[in-house]
C-alpha cells in the first residue's frame, strides 16, 4: 500500500474528525522518509478530490462532508446533473444542481459540491458546486460572430450555455459566419463570461466538410500523428520476415477468409470451419497480430492509449493506428502472408467448446469476401457468386450451420437479442447526403458475430481461470429502480420479471418477456422499456460477466486494430505463452495500471459513439431538409413531459412539441410512458403508430420538429421566433449586437436550389397572390412582435379610456369567431379547436396563432398605410426584460 493509499485508509477508518496536516502525520505514525514525501501526497490527493481541505485548513474525506465529487453533465437549459466518481451504494442518484448553483463551472468540470439529501423517495439529491477541481473545456468550436471592438463564440455544443468573449486583436482573421476553434484564455467568474482567443478557423458555416471538422475538433479528433508516432509507422516493414515466423504454428495452408463491409480497409479478423466426422466443429478464429508491432510504452503504443479505439465518423475513419499498420502490415489482406493471434475451437454439435487453443500463427487469406457476397452465396443464390465462390461453398455452409448451432446454445441459456437496425448516410463527392440506407441484420454478419463471440467468451474464460491480470467487457446487472419501472409496466399487461433475494434478475427472464410478447400491440414498447432498463457495456480488470449476453466470462479479443483494449489483451495473453503465467512482480504492476486503462477505454468509446452520432445526425436532418412539409408513418420512440420523439422508417428522429398537440391537454404519465389527454382521454404511447409533418429542420442545432397530423397546427413564423428566440439569443452580455446581424430571411420550400444545405428550414405556406406584402419599417429592428413574429401596431393616444374599452368589447366576439369558425373561409382549411397548452414547467411555449390570423393581421396594417395613419413607435424595449421579444426578420 503507497502512501496516498494509507492516508485514505487512516482518514476513513481511524479519524473521526477533520484532521490539519500535521495531526494526521502525527496520527497515522510516519517515518522520517515518509514525512519527505507526505505534503506532496496530500496535496495529489487535495487535487484529485479524494480529500478536501476546508477553509480551517482541515483535511476530510468527501462523504463524511456531505460533499460529492464528479463530472458536470450540463442541459441545454441552463441546469445540470454530478455524476459522482464514487458511489456509497447502487441507490445512491447523481446529482441535480439548478441554474444558480452552477456557479462558473461548465459541462465536462469535475468539481466538488455541496449535497442535500433529496425530500421525495426515487427523485436525484439536490447541490450546489463549491470547488472546480478540473476544467474540461480548454477549446471549444462554435460559430464567430463580431462587431467593431470585439466579437464572441456560439459553442457547437449546447450543454456549454455560454459563449465565449473575444477581444478584437484575438480574432486572428475569423470573420462573421465562420466556424472556429476557440482557446480559453480566463475562465468565467460569476457573471462574466469565459475570455478566449481564435486558435484556428476551419471555414464558413454551411461549407462542404466545415460541419463533420467541426464535430472533430469539438471531441479533439485527429486524423494526423504525431511526426514521433508516424516515424515510427513508417519504420515497420510491410511485409513479415520468414525469421518472425519462428515459434508461430503455420496456417497458411488452410483457406481462412474474411468476411467484412464493402468499404472496410482494415481487416482485422478472419475465419475457417470444418465439421468433424463425429459431427462436432472446428472453428478457428484468426485475429492479427498488431501486439508484435505496437510494443508495450514505446510511441505507437502510447498513441493508441490515448486515442482508445478508432472513430468511424459519417464521412471518414479516424484510425487509432497510422494506415501504415490498420490498412497495411496489421490488416489481413488477402493473398499476402500475415502475422496472427489464433483461437482455434472444437466446438459440440450443441454448440459447446470441448476443446480450445490460443496460440501465434502465421496465416495467408485465401479470399477476401463481403457481407453481401456471402449472402448472395448462402441466401439468394445467385449466379456469378456461386460459381466464383464454389471452392469455398462448402465451407460457407459449414459455417452458417455453426451459426445456428452457437445462437441456439446462447438462446438456451438466456442470452437477449435485441434486433437494431442500422441507417448508413449515403454522400455525394461533396459530402451532402443524397440517401439514408436502413441495414437490417443479415446471415453473413450473424455468422461473424457468432464466430467473434465464441472466441472471446473462449479468451475470457482461459485467462480468468489462471486468476492472471486481464482486461474483460462487462455489461452488468439492470439497477434495482430500472427493474421496478420494467415491473410497472409489465404489470399492465399481466407479466412481472421476479428478482431474487439480493434484488437481481436473470437474462432468461427477460427473454421469456419478450418470446411472450412477440407479435403483440405491446411488443414495441416492452422491446424498448427493457433495452433502456439494461446499463452501458464498459471494460474493466474484473470479471464480470456479461449480462446481455448471458455469459459467464466475457473479453474484447478480435479487433485490436481499432479497439485498444483488445491489443492489451493480445498482450497479456502473449507474456503467459512461454510459461503459463506471469512474473509476481509483473502481476502486481499490471494490477495497479489496468483499472486506469480500463476506465480511459470505457471513456474514449463514449466519445467515439457520440461523435458518430453527432456526425450521422447531422447529416440525417440535412437530408430530411428537403422534405420539409411532407407527411412521414413514424414510431413514437420516446416521450416526456414536453412532447413525443417520433422516429421515421429511415432511422431519423424528431419531436412533436407538447404545445402543437391541440385537441386537449395533455399531461405526461410516466409510469405509462404515454401523453394523455384530460378531456378525450387520447392515448400517446411509446410504440405507438403516428402519422406526423415535418414543419422544421435545423442541421445546426441537430433537430428535427414535427407535427401531429391528425393533431397538431403550426405557423412558420410562430416556429422561426421560437427558435430565434432559444438558448443562442438570450444569453446576457455582449450578445445585443447579434439581432443587427442576422437581417436575412430563410427561403421557403421551393424557392432556389432544393440542396438540403440549408441550416434552418421551416414549412412555408404558399402566399396568397392576391395578399399584400408587409412593408418595410426603418425601425422594425426594435420593434415588438407577436408570438407568430408580426410586428404589433402601436395603440392610439385617442383610443384609451372608456371609448377604447367599448371598441374593444364590440371587437371581441367577431375576433373570436374569425380564430375559431371562420378560418376556413380565410386560408382555405378547415377550422380547428385551438385550445391554449397549460404552462406548466417544461410544457412552457411559444404557442402559435391560428390559420388566417397572420395574413388578417398583414392585411389590417396594409390598408392602415394606405389610410395615412402609420402606426408611432413604441419605445425600444429594455434589453434586459423585453429583448426576447425584439426578433428581426
Amino acid at each position: 500500500m503507497d502512501l496516498k493509499e494509507r492516508i485514505v485508509a487512516y482518514m476513513r477508518e481511524d479519524a473521526y474528525k477533520p484532521l490539519l496536516a500535521e495531526d494526521l502525520a502525527e496520527g497515522m505514525g510516519l517515518t522520517q522518509e515518509e514525512l519527505v514525501h507526505f505534503d506532496a501526497a496530500l496535496e495529489e490527493l487535495e487535487k484529485e478530490g479524494v480529500v478536501i481541505r476546508n477553509r480551517s485548513d482541515l483535511y476530510g474525506l468527501p462523504s463524511r462532508m456531505h460533499l460529492v465529487v464528479g463530472r458536470l453533465s450540463m442541459s441545454a437549459k441552463g441546469f445540470g446533473f454530478i455524476i459522482p466518481d464514487v458511489r456509497a451504494s447502487e441507490d445512491e442518484t447523481d446529482v441535480f444542481v439548478p441554474g444558480p448553483g452552477i456557479g462558473s463551472a461548465m459541462h465536462g468540470d469535475r468539481v466538488v459540491a455541496r449535497v442535500t439529501p433529496s425530500e421525495e423517495p426515487g427523485r436525484s439529491r439536490e447541490g450546489e458546486i463549491l470547488r472546480i477541481l478540473e476544467r474540461a473545456n480548454e477549446k471549444i468550436v462554435g460559430t464567430f460572430e463580431r462587431s467593431k471592438t470585439f466579437g464572441f463564440v456560439t459553442p457547437d455544443n449546447t450543454k456549454l450555455t455560454q459563449d465565449v468573449f473575444v477581444p478584437k486583436k484575438a480574432f486572428h482573421g475569423a470573420k462573421t459566419g465562420s466556424k472556429v476553434v476557440v482557446k480559453i484564455t480566463k475562465w468565467p467568474e460569476r457573471r462574466r463570461n469565459a475570455e478566449g482567443e481564435v486558435v484556428e478557423v476551419l471555414g464558413k458555416a454551411g461549407d462542404p466538410g466545415v460541419d463533420v471538422l467541426s464535430v472533430m475538433r469539438q471531441y479533439d479528433l485527429s486524423e494526423t500523428f504525431p511526426e514521433e508516432v508516424q516515424a515510427a509507422a513508417e519504420a515497420v516493414e510491410q511485409e513479415p520476415s520468414p525469421e518472425e515466423y519462428r515459434g508461430r504454428a503455420d496456417r497458411r495452408s488452410l483457406p481462412i477468409v474474411t468476411v467484412d463491409g464493402e468499404d472496410s480497409k482494415d481487416l482485422d479478423d478472419g475465419v475457417y470451419a470444418r465439421r468433424n466426422e463425429d459431427g462436432s466443429f472446428f472453428l478457428g478464429v484468426y485475429i492479427a497480430d498488431v501486439s508484435w508491432y505496437v510494443r508495450e510504452n514505446q510511441p505507437l503504443d502510447r498513441e493508441a492509449r490515448e486515442r482508445g479505439t478508432s472513430v468511424y465518423l459519417v464521412d471518414r475513419v479516424i484510425p487509432m493506428l497510422p494506415k501504415e499498420l490498420s490498412n497495411g502490415i496489421c490488416s489481413l489482406n488477402a493473398g499476402v502472408d500475415r502475422l496472427s493471434m489464433a483461437c482455434e475451437m472444437q466446438i459440440s454439435p450443441e454448440g459447446e467448446v470441448t476443446s480450445y487453443e490460443i496460440l501465434p500463427a502465421v496465416i495467408h487469406v485465401y479470399r477476401r469476401l463481403t457481407y453481401h457476397i456471402v449472402n448472395k452465396v448462402l441466401v439468394d443464390r445467385e449466379e456469378p457468386f456461386l460459381s466464383d465462390n464454389q471452392d469455398i461453398r462448402t465451407m460457407l455452409e459449414t459455417l452458417a450451420d455453426l451459426r445456428g448451432v452457437l445462437k441456439e446454445k446462447r438462446h438456451r441459456r438466456g442470452s437477449i437479442d435485441f434486433e437494431l437496425p442500422e441507417v448508413k448516410v449515403k454522400l455525394d463527392a461533396e459530402g451532402h447526403p443524397v440517401a439514408l440506407i436502413k441495414r437490417e441484420g443479415s446471415l453473413a454478419e450473424s455468422i461473424i458475430e457468432e464466430c467473434m463471440l465464441a472466441a472471446n467468451e473462449t479468451v475470457a474464460r482461459h485467462m480468468d481461470e489462471k486468476h492472471l491480470p486481464f482486461m474483460y467487457r462487462v455489461h452488468e446487472q439492470p439497477s434495482a429502480e430500472k427493474i421496478e419501472r420494467f415491473n410497472n409496466l409489465l404489470a399492465a399487461f399481466g407479466l412481472f420479471v421476479r428478482p431474487d433475494e439480493a434484488g437481481q434478475i436473470r437474462p432468461m427472464d427477460v427473454q421469456r418477456v419478450l418470446a411472450k410478447v412477440e407479435g403483440r400491440p405491446e411488443e414495441r414498447i416492452i422491446s424498448t422499456v427493457a433495452l433502456r432498463s439494461m446499463q452501458q457495456a464498459r471494460y474493466s480488470e474484473l470479471s464480470l460477466g456479461h449480462f446481455g449476453l448471458a455469459a459467464r466470462y466475457y473479453t474484447h479479443f478480435t479487433s485490436p486494430i481499432r479497439r485498444y483494449p483488445d491489443l492489451i489483451v493480445h498482450r497479456l495473453l502473449r507474456e503467459t505463452f512461454a510459461t503459463g503465467t506471469m512474473p509476481a512482480e509483473r502481476q502486481v504492476k499490471l494490477r495497479s495500471v489496468l483499472p486506469e486503462i480500463a476506465e480511459h477505454a470505457s471513456q474514449r468509446e463514449r466519445v467515439a459513439i457520440e461523435a458518430e452520432r453527432e456526425t450521422t445526425d447531422m447529416k440525417k436532418i440535412e437530408y430530411m431538409a428537403q422534405f420539409v412539409g411532407e407527411t412521414f408513418d413514424g414510431i413514437i420512440s420516446g416521450v416526456t413531459a414536453f412532447g413525443l420523439f417520433v422516429e421515421l422508417d429511415n432511422g431519423v428522429e424528431g419531436l412533436v412539441h407538447v404545445s402543437t398537440m391541440v385537441n386537449d391537454y395533455y399531461d405526461y404519465v410516466e409510469e405509462q410512458y404515454a401523453m394523455v389527454g384530460e378531456r378525450t382521454q387520447k392515448k400517446y404511447r411509446l410504440g405507438d403508430e403516428v402519422q406526423i409533418l415535418l414543419v422544421r429542420a435545423n442541421v445546426e442545432e441537430r433537430n428535427l420538429d414535427f407535427v401531429l397530423k391528425d393533431n397538431g397546427a403550426y405557423d412558420p413564423a410562430a416556429m422561426k421566433n421560437a427558435v430565434r428566440g432559444g438558448r443562442k439569443e438570450s444569453s446576457a452580455g455582449h450578445k445585443e449586437e447579434r439581432g443587427k446581424k442576422r437581417g436575412e430571411s430563410r427561403p421557403a420550400r421551393g424557392e432556389g436550389s432544393r440542396k438540403p444545405k440549408i441550416r434552418d428550414i421551416i414549412a412555408e405556406p404558399v402566399e396568397d397572390a392576391g395578399t399584400p406584402k408587409k412593408k418595410k419599417h426603418r425601425g422594425g429592428r426594435n420593434r415588438k412582435r407577436g408570438a407568430s413574429g408580426e410586428k404589433l401596431s402601436h395603440p392610439e393616444p385617442e383610443k384609451k379610456g372608456k371609448r377604447g374599452k367599448a371598441a374593444g368589447k364590440d371587437r371581441r366576439p367577431a375576433g373570436k369567431d374569425e380564430r375559431r369558425g371562420g378560418a376556413e373561409g380565410r386560408s382555405g382549411r378547415p377550422g380547428a379547436d385551438y385550445h391554449r397548452v397549460r404552462v406548466t414547467g417544461l410544457n412552457s411555449a411559444v404557442w402559435p396563432d391560428p390559420p388566417g390570423y397572420h395574413e388578417r393581421k398583414m392585411r389590417e396594417e396594409a390598408q392602415a398605410g394606405q389610410a395615412g395613419g402609420a402606426p408611432k413607435h413604441r419605445p425600444r424595449p429594455h434589453h434586459r426584460t423585453e429583448r426576447s421579444t425584439g426578433n428581426s426578420k
